[in-house]
């Protein structure tokens, strides 16, 4: 059969086929979420997500050795404080416990790029992500509180606050409360298009932050939507966010793709703690390779665009990269 075109010739042999990979990863673009709790010699397992722990700080440095050792040296900090109150005080506290970690983490391991979460959710006794007003979230009185959280964190040694929180005008409060306090150069990477979604029950479990009440869908995005999605990350843009973020990541790949095209700005993508559970319970009934699941979701958010990967799997895709069988 003559045949002048064939696809498949660029298929034959490894060496072929990763000279001419369309998508390319590097762990330099990886990101870790660790969970930081009170206490002291904590190292606490979380039971909905096997193989991720609650650490100390006094411990969390035991895994940031391991990830430096990975190659993965950027890390979100996530907060677990034993004080809760109406106004989430703890999250501005300068003695709070990320303020805490991050003195710590930016003097005995200087090398880690500190990238915190700036939300109300972990800290306030009602567990929503802001100040209420009669059972509903006071958008325009919690910007106040973000600000504050942001700067708090950037004082303590953040190179970098991620705001969470999907309140309307956030980005813009925080942008203006670092930039009087010296902070022009603290970049700010925006939960801009991050869903209402199931995804997040494992998390929720790690962090204490599921609401007392209701829920959040007033103030996270309703998964039907796509256009909403594009609409609050060019606001985000045009507010002072320096990076988009789509969160959950897998069931929200056609997200990672419109945001790359509607802006111009990196675009990262949260693998969160729900698509981790659901792979970590596949692979112990045997029903799934784990490390071929992790390669292959990893490869799909960053071939829809994503120019940066959040994921509990971080120091696993680092080797992975590292061995060749991914990017």
């Amino acid at each position: 059969m003559e045949m002048t075109i064939r696809p498949r010739r660029l298929r034959y042999g490894e060496t072929l086929r990763k000279m001419v990979r369309e998508t390319r990863m590097d762990p330099s673009t990886l990101i870790y979420p660790i969970f930081i709790k009170e206490g002291t010699g904590i190292t606490e397992e979380i039971p909905t997500m096997p193989g991720q722990y609650r650490y100390s700080t006094d411990t969390m440095g035991a895994k940031l050795e391991e990830l430096l050792d990975a190659g993965v040296s950027n890390v979100m900090f996530f907060g677990i404080p034993d004080h809760k109150d109406a106004l989430g005080s703890g999250a501005y506290a300068q003695d709070g416990i990320i303020q805490r970690a991050l003195r710590r983490a930016k003097e005995e391991y200087p090398q880690i790029y500190r990238i915190t979460d700036v939300c109300m959710c972990e800290y306030t006794s009602h567990g929503h992500c802001g100040v209420l007003c009669n059972d509903e979230v006071d958008n325009d009185r919690t910007l106040e509180l973000l600000a504050k959280t942001a700067l708090s964190h950037a004082q303590a040694g953040a190179d970098m606050v991620a705001p969470s929180d999907m309140m309307d005008g956030r980005v813009a409060a925080i942008r203006k409360e670092l930039d009087a306090n010296g902070y022009q150069n603290t970049p700010i990477m925006s939960y801009a298009v991050k869903y209402a979604s199931a995804f997040y029950g494992p998390f929720r479990d790690a962090a204490g932050s599921a609401p007392a009440f209701g829920d959040r869908k007033s103030y996270q995005m309703d998964y039907h939507n796509s256009r909403e999605g594009i609409r609050e990350a060019l606001l985000d843009v045009q507010e002072g966010a320096d990076i988009i973020m789509v969160k959950p990541a897998l069931s929200y790949l056609d997200m990672v793709s419109r945001i790359r095209e509607a802006v111009h700005v990196p675009v990262a993508a949260y693998s969160v703690s729900g698509e981790y559970a659901m792979i970590k319970a596949g692979a112990s009934l045997g029903y799934i390779d784990e490390e071929k699941i992790i390669c292959e979701t990893a490869a799909s958010a960053y071939r829809a665009g994503c120019d940066i990967y959040l994921t509990y799997y971080a120091a696993e895709i680092a080797r992975f990269m590292k061995e060749g069988r991914i990017g």
